[in-house]
């Protein structure tokens, strides 16, 4: 709940107004774990409140450690779903930084040909309670710098849920961070992403891929849907005053997207938001450059090493800043289009 909602909930049981903004500390800056912990409330305020609420953490049922100090974690979604349905979330600590890749859905409906999630199909969208618990019952939590809408799931596909998370992680009476620590991360959905630019400040990640329609309609099919030189089109128009940051997500595959050619034409995608942005491109654009984590029913196949430094060489030539991402947690199964719950069913 946010602040305000919790003030209106404190004066509907009969509490002063200013009890709700008591709750809210407890909530979001204590993270008690029970009702009875909100020890400046009266105990017969306790026990109303208790009577009628539940704070709603749900342990992680199962933890998974990688070498490389990744932690996955597998939850479950919630008391009012059935007992097999889990999402997983995954804790990357990285020198002085912390960050969470959150899930937004229960499986996925985008069915990109080189996501595990989207295999699973799609088990029902997450509350923002559900959402928020995978940040709350983190026993990381305090450690935690980053958190990113890169789970399971697609969050553009659950909006609603997705900005009531984020609206409280940044509301100074809630967690109180600033939207420059969140990002979500999106294949491009034609009435959400709008609403994302217009009514969140969060950074936006766009699982771009293939800058060729063609090529990226064979991987993505929100591609027909959306295509990715309208998304750039709406991002052009979008406010970056407040310096949020675009981020592209780039899976480069052996002999689809990794030449010379592909390069020039994600340069050329990119021109109307280079024109957009201006001076500020290289501190609030860039393309982030992934290797393919192998996944069964697939044929597709990663880029070598050395083709991924070209592909990033060949960007830089045509002005794009580009990065390469360091793959994390593959020996858990927590790395980039990975995560899969269907088969642990029985385990929630």
């Amino acid at each position: 709940m946010t602040t305000a909602e919790l003030k209106a909930l404190a004066v509907e049981l009969g509490m002063p107004a200013y009890a709700g903004r008591q709750i809210a500390d407890w909530l979001y800056k204590y993270k008690v774990k029970s009702i009875d912990e909100m020890t400046n409330l009266s105990l017969a305020n306790r026990r109303r409140l208790a009577e009628n609420c539940e704070i709603g953490c749900r342990e992680p049922l199962r933890v998974s450690r990688s070498t490389d100090g990744t932690v996955k974690y597998l939850f479950p979604a919630g008391p009012s779903r059935p007992v097999q349905q889990c999402v997983e979330t995954v804790f990357i600590p990285e020198g002085d930084h912390a960050t969470l890749c959150v899930s937004s859905q229960i499986g996925c409906r985008m069915n990109c040909l080189f996501c595990q999630t989207g295999k699973q199909g799609f088990g029902g969208q997450l509350t923002a309670a559900e959402i928020l618990n995978q940040v709350y019952s983190l026993p990381e939590v305090d450690q935690l710098t980053n958190i990113v809408f890169m789970g399971q799931g697609e969050p553009l596909d659950n909006l609603d849920s997705v900005l009531r998370a984020t609206n409280i992680l940044t509301d100074p009476r809630g967690w109180g961070w600033s939207p420059k620590r969140i990002t979500i991360s999106t294949v491009g959905l034609r009435q959400s992403l709008p609403r994302l630019l217009n009514e969140c400040r969060c950074h936006v990640a766009v699982s771009l891929h293939a800058a060729i329609h063609d090529v990226r309609a064979m991987l993505m099919p929100a591609e027909h849907s959306m295509p990715i030189a309208d998304i750039i089109s709406e991002l052009a128009r979008a406010d970056f005053s407040h310096q949020r940051r675009i981020t592209f997500e780039y899976i480069v595959f052996k002999g689809i997207n990794d030449t010379e050619a592909h390069a020039k034409a994600l340069a050329r995608l990119l021109q109307p938001l280079d024109a957009a942005i201006g001076s500020k491109w290289d501190s609030q654009c860039r393309v982030n450059l992934m290797h393919f984590h192998t996944i069964p029913g697939t044929d597709l196949h990663g880029a070598d090493d050395a083709t991924v430094i070209a592909f990033q060489e060949a960007l830089r030539r045509y002005g794009i800043t580009a990065t390469i991402r360091k793959s994390r947690g593959q020996d858990i199964e927590a790395a980039c289009g990975m995560l899969y719950t269907a088969q642990k069913k029985e385990e929630c």
